[in-house]
């Protein structure tokens, strides 16, 4: 019963678009040699109804190409997040608006043959442009939306959005693999929101998936390490969803959300800092901190080392501080397994951290 109803509506659009033809060819006085009248009334009717016809013989193939129409742009508007499509109504309601408003001096002008396809061709343009450069710039549009909508809330939920937008902390995967984050969290050092990019935790499940141990052993403990943040600590986790399917690297696609963000990024990875660092993005690197809060020692100082083994240089020992600092102990060999008291004689910071250098007490007091 509904398909012979849109059938005959459609049979009843022909009819119209017909009598319209007929109307349009008698303004251009195509059928004046026709007369007027009766004449010219039946003609009308007449090619009114061959188009109904035509148009209801036709259908169902019209129907069949209607749904075929409707359900390409349902797939497609489907695959569009619902902001772009927001966004992109929006724009195109102000781009018609701005075709309108200027069409109207075409449309005064009334200029045969050329006002109409004028002003199609500008609701057209302007409705694409509407609708593109929004989504194009959507980043933007968010974030001034954003900074709008801050300026409007009271003192505290001001602090708490621009605490949230002008520095939330991003981590990386090789800091969540690291797992000193969730003790440094713990301490207070550092506070929330963290954000996890969800293509971080598509590659940790990778990791975590790999068929080579070690990878898999480090994946899952990254995994267990932000359940651990989620469940045990007092502190702000939010993952977010954005893709970024443009770009393939993960620490590309960090640094890009860093960018948006306007945050920090959370590593211990060299080559990320550096690269960081050039684009001007922030960065809070693990090592530093932990090379940062590494006891003090100046040339001068004594101490009690165990010398577990040999160095690198004919009679050198090495020992190590419960932070794992190397102290290199001259003429130290002969004390492999000792504990002893040793007299530092100077230090050296790297990149890989710090470095003690030592002499074995009883050896200075001989040389006194």
């Amino acid at each position: 019963m509904f398909n012979k109803i849109i059938r005959f509506a459609i049979g009843i659009i022909g009819m119209v678009l017909g009598f319209g033809i007929i109307a349009l060819l008698k303004t251009m006085e195509v059928f004046d040699l026709l007369g007027s009248g009766w004449v010219g009334l039946l003609i009308s009717l007449g090619f009114s109804l061959i188009f109904g016809i035509i148009f209801f013989i036709l259908s169902p193939k019209i129907i069949q190409k209607g749904k075929g129409i409707v359900q390409f742009f349902e797939n497609e508007i489907s695959k569009l997040p619902a902001y772009d499509i927001l966004i992109g109504s929006v724009g195109l309601i102000i781009g018609l608006v701005m075709a309108f408003l200027i069409s109207q001096p075409i449309v005064r002008l009334n200029i045969p043959y050329l006002t109409i396809p004028a002003s199609i061709i500008l609701y057209g343009l302007f409705g694409y442009l509407g609708i593109k450069i929004p989504i194009k710039k959507r980043e933007d549009i968010i974030n001034a939306i954003s900074n709008i909508g801050n300026t409007k809330r009271t003192n505290k939920e001001k602090s708490k959005v621009n605490n949230y937008k002008s520095c939330p902390k991003i981590l990386d995967t090789s800091v969540i693999i690291d797992g000193r984050i969730a003790d440094i969290c713990k301490t207070g050092f550092i506070e929330g929101p963290l954000i996890i990019p969800e293509f971080v935790l598509e590659e940790l499940q990778h990791i975590a998936d790999s068929s080579d141990g070690l990878k898999r052993n480090r994946g899952r403990r990254g995994l267990d390490i932000l359940n651990k943040i989620q469940k045990e600590l007092d502190i702000e986790i939010i993952i977010h969803d954005k893709k970024f399917e443009d770009i393939q690297e993960v620490d590309s696609k960090l640094l890009k959300l860093t960018q948006l963000m306007k945050g920090k990024i959370i590593t211990n990875d060299y080559n990320l800092n550096k690269v960081a660092e050039v684009q001007g993005i922030e960065v809070l690197n693990i090592n530093e901190l932990a090379n940062a809060v590494k006891p003090v020692v100046l040339p001068g100082e004594e101490m009690i080392v165990q010398v577990v083994r040999d160095g690198k240089e004919s009679g050198q020992g090495l020992a190590y501080l419960d932070d794992g600092t190397m102290i290199v102990v001259e003429s130290g060999r002969k004390y492999i397994g000792e504990t002893i008291d040793v007299l530092v004689t100077s230090v050296l910071q790297t990149s890989a951290g710090r470095m003690i250098f030592a002499k074995p007490k009883t050896l200075v007091d001989k040389a006194v």
